[in-house]
């Protein structure tokens, strides 16, 4: 249930209500929009059904929300959410770009690619310490000294730090690297992994599972929302059809699709959906003309030694050339870069 409030609610008339529902053991989150300020009270609505909310004072109206994904729907939040990590914002007119190598390999390399990707305009350094293989037998990431790296990388360049988390308990030590913990499509419904970063205030880099529907996917941020962490970014990387051409199929559609339906953030990763470096450009310019709040591009200095992904990986100039590219298309369609 929704429990929209008047205008001139007062704060003692707003925790009444916030009490009462968590005595009733539900869960009440605040959301204070640019008119109305929004209760959405999570649980057995059947409770619900049994109390007048209506009749507290400071209630103007109770609305169901209709959709499974209770917090991430529209419904819940009518504005688009704004994360704000940094001197960065996701989610808000300036598109973002996330920057750099598949996997941290050293300290030179990695510190060379994030004063490449910084001069270009990207506004987060990106690369893998922990690294989920479809082999066992392939480099699995150098792990804390690769976080170390990446802090470094941070320090010198300004830029926050992307990296995935794969285990629960990883995670108390890479937030202490960290800026935003990414989940991998193969840990998307991974729920106890889920729950776990949703106990964090850490924005959480959400992609899509190669064979998971809009549905499931906004219901594992739900997941993570659930928890009390609202900083959700999706990030389409491309679902698993029959085509064999590209590494995976970038559904592009299912940016504006999620637009409609959920408040949080929307950023698409064309490394991994095509696979081939020659491919990223133009799936990148579309995703930018569909309405992407940012991007997730792999970067390396040289992709022909890398130990993950080269294959996909943008030298430099060639990510310079097509960070110009995009400015010009966001231009275009009433956003920055």
């Amino acid at each position: 249930m929704i429990i929209v409030l008047k205008p001139d609610t007062t704060r003692e008339q707003m925790d009444h209500i916030i009490e009462k529902l968590t005595g009733l053991g539900l869960k009440a989150h605040v959301s204070a929009g640019t008119e109305r300020t929004v209760i959405g009270a999570i649980g057995d609505e059947r409770i619900l059904r049994t109390i007048p909310l209506e009749a507290f004072p400071g209630v103007e109206k109770v609305l169901p929300i209709l959709k499974p994904f209770k917090l991430a729907s529209r419904d819940f939040k009518q504005e688009n959410s704004v994360i704000r990590i940094g001197g960065a914002e996701i989610g808000g007119r300036k598109l973002v770009v996330m920057a750099g190598p598949c996997a941290v390999e050293s300290r030179e390399q990695l510190l060379e690619i994030a004063g490449e990707v910084k001069g270009a305009g990207a506004a987060f350094i990106r690369g893998g310490a922990f690294k989920p293989r479809t082999s066992p037998y392939s480099f699995q990431g150098l792990e804390e000294e690769g976080l170390k790296y990446l802090a470094e990388a941070r320090q010198k360049t300004g830029l926050p730090v992307v990296t995935e988390v794969m285990d629960p308990r990883d995670i108390e030590l890479i937030v202490k690297y960290a800026d935003v913990l990414q989940i991998g499509a193969r840990n998307m419904q991974n729920f106890r992994l889920l729950k776990e970063v949703g106990t964090y205030r850490k924005p959480v880099l959400l992609k899509r599972g190669i064979s998971a529907t809009i549905k499931e996917w906004l219901m594992s941020a739900e997941y993570i929302m659930s928890e009390g962490n609202h900083d959700v970014i999706l990030c389409e990387r491309g679902i698993r059809t029959y085509e064999t051409e590209t590494r995976n199929t970038l559904d592009l559609s299912a940016v504006p699709v999620l637009k409609q339906l959920t408040h949080l953030p929307v950023i698409v990763d064309p490394s991994h959906a095509v696979g081939k470096w020659e491919l990223v450009p133009p799936m990148a310019r579309a995703a930018v003309a569909a309405g992407a709040d940012g991007l997730l591009i792999e970067v390396h200095s040289n992709p022909e030694e890398a130990l993950c992904d080269g294959e996909q990986s943008l030298k430099p100039k060639m990510f310079r050339q097509l960070m110009s590219e995009m400015r010009v298309i966001a231009q275009a369609v009433g956003r920055d870069l």
